[in-house]
C-alpha cells in the first residue's frame, strides 16, 4: 500500500475537538482505518472482518452495525449506512473512551449517559425507542449462542429480565398490566449503578499500530 498518508493539522485538531481523542490516538486510529480499508477512504462492514478480536465476540453483528447506524453519526435521517469515513468511524469509537478520575463529575455523569445512549441503540434495533422482549430475547440469545439448548434458555432469561425491568421502573404490577418494552429512561434507571463510564472503552488505542494491524 505504500506509504500511509497522514491527516493535515488542522483536521486532527477539528476531530479531536469534536470527538475528545488526542492527536496521538487520532493519527494511529487513522492508520488503522487505512489498514483496514487498504487504502481507501471509506470503510465497509466487510473491513471489520480484518480485526481478529471481534471474532469471538458472540455481538459481532451488533458492534459492526453499530458503526453504520445513524443514530450514532448524528445523521437526523437514522437508518444504516452502506459505508462510513474516518470521521464516521472516530465518532462512534468515542462512544468507547476511558473515563478516568480526571475527569470532573459533570463530565463523566455525560459520557456515562452518552454510552448507555449508544449501548440502547444496540438492543433497540428497530429504533423505535423501546426494547422490547423480543429485542430482548435476540440478544440474550446470541449471548449464549455457544450454549446447547440456547433457544429456550435465552427466552427464560429474556422474560425474567424483562419482568425485573417492569418491577424496577413501574413497581408492582397489576395482573392486567402490560410492560411493552423498556425505554431509555427506564434503561438509565436499571443501570444506574453500573460505572460504564470507566468500563466501556477501547482496548487497542494505547498500543502500537504494528500490533493491531496484523
Amino acid at each position: 500500500m505504500g506509504s500511509t498518508p497522514s491527516l493535515p493539522a488542522w483536521e486532527i485538531r477539528n476531530l479531536a475537538n469534536t470527538t475528545g481523542f488526542t492527536s496521538e490516538q487520532i493519527e494511529i486510529l487513522h492508520r488503522r482505518f487505512l489498514h483496514l480499508t487498504d487504502g481507501k477512504t471509506t470503510m465497509g462492514k466487510d473491513c471489520f472482518d480484518n480485526i481478529p478480536d471481534l471474532d469471538c465476540n458472540p455481538i459481532k453483528s451488533r458492534i459492526i452495525n453499530a458503526f453504520f447506524d445513524g443514530r450514532n453519526l448524528g445523521l437526523q435521517t437514522g437508518g444504516t449506512v452502506d459505508e462510513i469515513t474516518f470521521e464516521n468511524f472516530l465518532t462512534t469509537l468515542s462512544f468507547f473512551q476511558h473515563m478516568d478520575d480526571n475527569h470532573t463529575k459533570e463530565d463523566l455523569e455525560y459520557y456515562k449517559n452518552e454510552k448507555l445512549q449508544f449501548l440502547f441503540r444496540m438492543y433497540d434495533t428497530n429504533g423505535d425507542g423501546k426494547i422490547t422482549l423480543e429485542e430482548l430475547r435476540e440478544i440474550v440469545d446470541e449471548l449464549l449462542s455457544k450454549t446447547s439448548n440456547a433457544e429456550k434458555t435465552s427466552s427464560s432469561i429474556a422474560d425474567a429480565a424483562m419482568l425485573e425491568a417492569a418491577n424496577i421502573c413501574v413497581g408492582q404490577m397489576e395482573p392486567d398490566q402490560l410492560y411493552d418494552g423498556i425505554t431509555f429512561d427506564d434503561f438509565l434507571k436499571i443501570m444506574q449503578d453500573l460505572k460504564i463510564e470507566t468500563k466501556m472503552h477501547v482496548r487497542f488505542l494505547n498500543m502500537d499500530t504494528t500490533a493491531i494491524c496484523k
